[in-house]
């Protein structure tokens, strides 16, 4: 499919944005249900997997995603993944041991390791290269629109009915999902393959895309902190007197959201690197804020400070990857990037629960952990990718000055 000329908001785009957010809203309305879920199994000590075994899962499987992808298609790719929350959502009612949840739970991951390495190849397919980022921006922020409401809608079917509903209305989303990918997306990878299972095969240079290191790495170091929020923030919520443990989320997705149109545009505008060193810094003033904040008031404040670094960081790291990367090899440079996040992820989470130790005495080293990688991801941004790339220009200008000598 031809690049429009300057345009981005065609129908295509337009039905892909609704894709995301019904797929967004399908697998996020689960989370607040599901430990009382767990718990209700006998699994109360097991909670900490629920996010743990989705994410492991969405990681292993991203080079098999990114190959795919610029193999098989983009739209197939997309459609499996949510096709996997259709399936999952169905399940869930029918397991009553622990071990079969988990299980269910590790395989649910397929669906977030798929769709949106499918998603941002499109995107990156679809819309001109000057608009790359403010496009990416404005599907993560009907991604973000999901991850708002999805939780909502779960929250009310559950108590209004009960959660066997809201597993059957999860599955509706993701299957409106589906229907629009069929019914209104148009395949954009030239020279597709049909999918055969020599496919699955991955080699090692199929797993990580050397080309889309600098990506990587600032992706790793600013999603640490997201996966220690998701471990901590109810806890410390607790600890500053705040009992809707979910009050920091909502500041943090409002700023989110605000912020990524804007941040697309200025990411495409002035390039990604600045904009990222920029969201990398305030970033770390969030996390050090939340490091020594002893009122409610200061950390809603880090909370907003935190969602735009996020909401300025997303759309420009995804489309630096998307420029650093083989335009032939799309999809392995986006599945490398997804697998740093989600080892951000965990990691952050992993390290978090570590660092604090249900001990309210040590918030402020969690936290200050977590501002120093936000911290070095500026510092590799300033002192270190910008100074390469310095060396690199200095020898081509060298080498145009021997090159005109001899000439």
């Amino acid at each position: 499919m031809e690049q429009s000329s300057g345009r981005i908001y065609t129908l295509h785009f337009i039905l892909l944005c609704l894709s995301n957010a019904v797929f967004s809203a399908s697998y996020n309305m689960l989370i607040p249900e599901l430990p009382a879920y767990l718990s209700s199994m006998g699994g109360a000590d097991y909670k900490g997997y629920i996010l743990a075994l989705f994410t492991l899962m969405a990681g292993l499987s991203r080079p098999f995603s990114g190959k795919l992808t610029d193999t098989v298609g983009r739209v197939p790719v997309m459609i499996f993944g949510s096709v996997v929350c259709v399936i999952c959502s169905l399940l869930y009612p029918l397991v009553s041991s622990v071990g079969a949840f988990l299980l269910l739970r590790f395989f649910h991951g397929f669906s977030t390791g798929f769709k949106p390495t499918g998603t941002t190849a499109y995107i990156s397919d679809l819309v001109p290269y000057h608009r790359r980022a403010e496009a990416m921006g404005m599907v993560g922020l009907f991604s973000t629109i999901g991850l708002a409401i999805g939780p909502a809608i779960g929250g009310f079917i559950a108590a209004r009915w009960n959660i066997y509903v809201m597993f059957q209305v999860s599955a509706v989303f993701a299957l409106l999902s589906v229907v629009i990918l069929i019914g209104g997306l148009k395949e954009t990878l030239p020279n597709r393959q049909r999918f055969s299972p020599s496919l699955l095969k991955i080699s090692r240079n199929e797993i990580f895309e050397p080309l889309v290191v600098g990506p990587v790495i600032v992706t790793f170091l600013t999603f640490l902190s997201y996966g220690a929020l998701l471990t901590v923030i109810p806890d410390f919520s607790n600890h500053l007197g705040i009992h809707n443990k979910g009050l920091f989320f909502t500041f943090f997705t409002v700023a989110s959201i605000g912020i990524r149109l804007l941040a697309g545009k200025l990411s495409d505008k002035h390039g990604r690197v600045p904009i990222l060193k920029i969201s990398a810094a305030m970033m770390a003033v969030s996390l050090f804020m939340l490091a020594v904040t002893t009122t409610p008031f200061v950390m809603m404040a880090a909370a907003v400070i935190y969602g735009v670094s996020v909401g300025i960081n997303s759309p420009a790291v995804t489309a630096w990857t998307v420029d650093l990367g083989d335009p032939s090899y799309r999809g392995r440079a986006l599945a490398t990037m997804y697998i740093a996040m989600e080892a951000g992820i965990g990691l952050g989470a992993y390290l978090s629960a570590y660092i604090y130790h249900n001990n309210a005495s040590y918030f402020p080293a969690t936290f200050g952990v977590m501002g120093v990688a936000a911290l070095m991801a500026t510092v590799y941004l300033i002192a270190i990718y910008d100074n390469r790339r310095l060396k690199v220009m200095w020898r081509l200008v060298h080498m145009k000055t021997h090159i005109r000598r001899w000439l």
